[in-house]
């Protein structure tokens, strides 16, 4: 609905104060799904279309996922706007996963008009409860006049010590309020600690004095250029480093010193090495159950090796494991004083970083799987043939295990996934991500369950012409529970297999380009046309059901599970 405030009043509304915010903390694109609740913002967002681009999705998870990817990606938060009642509930998978990806991000929600509430009124729910668990902050603006104050308490919120989703609620009758303009607040500035001068010495004591020292590098808040003084630090002090679950893109993976990714699937070698370190240098990560190996990699609260454990909140450090040198640091300001750092004239682990690095390029190499179809082959082949700066979208499943294990990350921020788990994931991350980066080639893989809980957005895609390509790898089942399924109650499967439409007829039903592949030299032909279509493009790549890592077949599983 338009404002009846005229142009020349010296008043305005509330409405129009959020898109005023969303303007000067810097937002170039919001997400949604419309809703009758917050027409007057989508009114005025109507008037700023050539500073912030609305994309109007099909799912409010697909909305929450993508603004919760384009805070992955660049460090700002990503904005969601979506209506009251199930666009909120929708878009709580997005808040999730932001929360325990750490990762910035604001979702704003339409609400019943203010003298409607506590009445269980049309879609009522009250946001503080339903979000109190998994957002920084959660609160509801009441007074169009304190705008600017909420949305400024709200970026600094969530890009503020460890990163994270806010959620606010704006009734409807507060947006449409005419109130005396108000002065924005300045644009919202990233507050983050820093190491002490003795905190910093003391590492180096650790460190210097180490026999067998590893680092495990990842989680949110890296930069680009923070992500390069870490390198400079471990070439300089010779140190093996691998990265956290589903952040391998920290360090590129073809460094010297790269050791390869602690998380689901561990390389066996990997993991004796992080049991063996007398010193572990946890930078970034949260350490939580997928870099922990569900709580078994390390003793828990003390580990038996000494533990330096940065992270940027303090809530964080000593949740479960309790470090020697617990540290409060943004990663860029510890980055930084450790590519100053000085290492000891000798260094006691000299040839571990190598040894690492060549433990991880064996492990990286393709096994053979059952049926026409080699993944691990297909994900070297990517990895030869796009640049490095590709940016490479997963939700969650078994087919993730074959990205993670056979392809290498280059480049900064071009590693896109979800450490919550989450599946649906994906393919509306990764039109967020060609939304930022039209230039770069972005590829979504999905399962085909991971695939049909978003597929719909392959509509937003071909709404604002964004060539994903996103490959399907069909198995016919949710394959993870299915593995699970067969290691604890071998042979009764039940609940887990799926019917699927023609997935080539699906692509070409939105006008997206389509193709089926069967066989392992079928595959970058169909990428090929795939890129050349300029178009959305969906590949399904078929394999057989009883494959289920790249590890282990379902049978192999199942003798495992009788152990």
């Amino acid at each position: 609905m338009a404002s009846d405030v005229s142009p020349a009043s010296t008043q305005t509304t509330g409405a129009r104060l959020v898109v005023d915010a969303l303007v000067q903390h810097g937002v170039e694109r919001v997400f949604c799904v419309p809703g009758e609740s917050f027409l007057a913002v989508l009114d005025s967002l109507h008037d700023e279309t050539d500073q912030i681009q609305t994309i109007v999705c099909r799912h409010e998870a697909g909305a929450a996922n993508m603004a919760e990817a384009v805070g992955k990606l660049t460090g700002r938060p990503g904005v969601a706007i979506v209506t009251r009642g199930p666009g909120a509930t929708h878009a709580s998978i997005g808040v999730h996963t932001a929360y325990q990806d750490s990762t910035p991000m604001i979702l704003l929600i339409g609400q019943c008009a203010r003298d409607h509430m506590d009445r269980e009124a049309f879609q009522e729910i009250d946001y503080r409860r339903m979000f109190g668990q998994m957002a920084k902050w959660v609160a509801q603006i009441d007074d169009p006049r304190r705008v600017p104050e909420y949305m400024s308490h709200a970026f600094h919120v969530a890009t503020s010590g460890r990163p994270g989703p806010v959620v606010l609620a704006l009734p409807e009758d507060m947006l449409t309020e005419a109130c005396d303009a108000a002065p924005a607040a300045p644009r919202y500035q990233r507050v983050a600690a820093s190491a002490a001068p003795a905190q910093m010495e003391r590492l180096r004591d650790l460190l210097a004095n180490a026999k067998k020292p590893f680092v495990i590098a990842g989680g949110s808040g890296w930069t680009e250029a923070a992500t390069q003084d870490f390198a400079r630090f471990i070439e300089r002090w010779q140190l093996p480093a691998g990265c956290a679950f589903r952040f391998q893109d920290t360090l590129n993976n073809e460094h010297p010193n790269y050791a390869g990714d602690v998380g689901l699937g561990i390389n066996p070698a990997l993991a004796a090495r992080v049991r063996d370190a007398d010193v572990l240098f946890v930078l970034g990560p949260r350490m939580g159950e997928s870099t922990t190996g569900g709580y078994t990699l390390l003793d828990i609260p003390k580990t038996k090796q000494t533990l330096i454990h940065v992270h940027q909140g303090a809530e964080e450090l000593g949740r479960v494991y309790s470090a020697d040198l617990p540290i409060v640091s943004g990663m860029p300001e510890i980055a930084s004083m450790l590519a100053a750092l000085e290492p000891p004239a000798e260094i006691a682990w000299t040839g571990a970083a190598e040894a690492a690095h060549a433990a991880y390029l064996e492990w990286r190499k393709p096994r053979p799987m059952m049926g026409d179809v080699q993944l691990g082959e297909i994900m070297r082949a990517l990895a030869e043939r796009l640049p490095a700066d590709a940016i490479l979208t997963n939700g969650a499943g078994n087919y993730a295990t074959w990205l993670h294990r056979h392809y290498s990350y280059r480049h900064f921020r071009s590693q896109v996934a979800p450490t919550s788990g989450a599946m649906g994931y994906g393919v509306p991350a990764a039109i967020a991500a060609k939304s930022l980066y039209p230039d770069r080639t972005v590829i979504a893989f999905a399962g085909d369950g991971c695939f049909m809980m978003a597929s719909h957005e392959i509509a937003t895609a071909m709404q604002y012409r964004l060539a994903v390509i996103f490959v399907v790898v069909n198995n016919a089942q949710y394959g993870t529970i299915r593995m699970h399924q067969e290691r604890h109650y071998p042979h009764r499967v039940h609940g887990t297999g799926l019917t699927n439409p023609d997935f080539v007829a699906y692509a070409r039903a939105f006008g997206a380009h389509g193709e089926r592949v069967e066989t392992t030299d079928q595959f970058m032909p169909a990428f090929d046309r795939a890129v050349e279509s300029g178009l959305p493009a969906v590949i399904e790549i078929r394999i057989p059901q009883d494959q289920s890592t790249p590890a282990a077949t379902l049978e192999q599983v199942r003798q495992q599970g009788k152990r």
